[in-house]
């Protein structure tokens, strides 16, 4: 079902009772040409784009838990483009062109909201700094606005200006920057891909990887083996222990990243605002709760 206003309309004049599900809840098939482990924003998108751009279909996603209950839900909702290195900007920029269009290329809201990113500067050193960044943006064509103490009190009043241990001596805003509703990005690529024709399976936990000449040849599960072509993991945190299975050791760790979430307020931070002096951000979400990371 195409979501339109009509469909919200007609579904109304029912009592919202004929909605179809979203997502399919298939039973996992014997063998697929590509399993994904991972139901998060990664796994899904990946399925989605090999389905929409590449018309791979026979593809499963398994996840152990339930969509969005990895780190796709636990995360502070922060898009943006605003790096210095030649290797990230243009990979970052496709990335926000992605979001941009992202609504009406799987015709679901993922309340992509572009706030601006403020990254606020409070020595000579780094105003620098930021200087040299925007301009390695502008040349890649990304926006980016360098602005002095006056141009941030404009924007966000409120802040201490006069009596903070770390004066605040300006900033680099990014514009088209923002937040995306981290849940309705899983829900979007799940409704996406299944459309398309992907299996996506829910509590399906990966407990072995069976292998024959040095090559994958398919998952053990809680719900049985599923035979597969290739193997693709987007498990986050899980991914190296998933990878063990196989007897690969991947050169990454995993760190526990802190964030928190206040009760609701009354709007009251427009944008993204990044702390310069002490690695710390906050946004306000949807909901009206403070989201603070680090």
């Amino acid at each position: 079902m195409k979501y339109s206003v009509f469909s919200l309309l007609k579904n109304a004049a029912s009592g919202h009772k004929n909605w179809t599900p979203a997502w399919r809840e298939p039973d996992p098939k014997p063998e697929y040409d590509i399993v994904i482990v991972g139901g998060g924003g990664h796994g899904l998108s990946t399925a989605y784009y090999l389905a929409k751009e590449h018309g791979l279909t026979n593809v499963a996603v398994l996840e152990k838990g339930w969509l969005g209950s990895g780190n796709i839900g636990r995360n502070t909702t922060i898009i943006r483009s605003n790096y210095l290195l030649p290797g990230n900007n243009p990979f970052y920029e496709w990335s926000m062109k992605l979001w941009e269009g992202l609504e009406q290329d799987f015709n679901f809201n993922a309340m992509v909201s572009q706030r601006g990113v403020l990254n606020l500067c409070h020595t000579d050193p780094q105003r620098d700094a930021f200087a040299r960044r925007g301009n390695a943006m502008r040349i890649d064509g990304v926006d980016a606005e360098l602005l002095d103490r006056e141009a941030v009190r404009e924007m966000y009043p409120f802040f201490d200006y006069d009596n903070a241990r770390f004066p605040i001596k300006g900033g680099l805003l990014q514009r088209r920057g923002g937040t995306v509703r981290h849940d309705a990005v899983a829900w979007g690529y799940a409704r996406g891909a299944d459309s398309r024709g992907v299996d996506i399976i829910q509590r399906c936990e990966v407990t072995g990887i069976r292998t024959a000449k040095g090559k994958v040849v398919g998952v053990e599960t809680n719900r049985g083996f599923i035979k597969c072509k290739k193997l693709g993991l987007a498990a986050a945190g899980n991914s190296s222990e998933v990878a063990a299975m196989a007897g690969m050791k991947l050169p990454i760790e995993s760190h526990v990243l802190q964030a928190f979430v206040s009760e609701g307020l009354k709007p009251y931070i427009d944008g993204v605002v990044t702390f310069g002096a002490g690695h710390f951000y906050v946004s306000q979400s949807d909901k009206g709760g403070l989201v603070f990371g680090g």
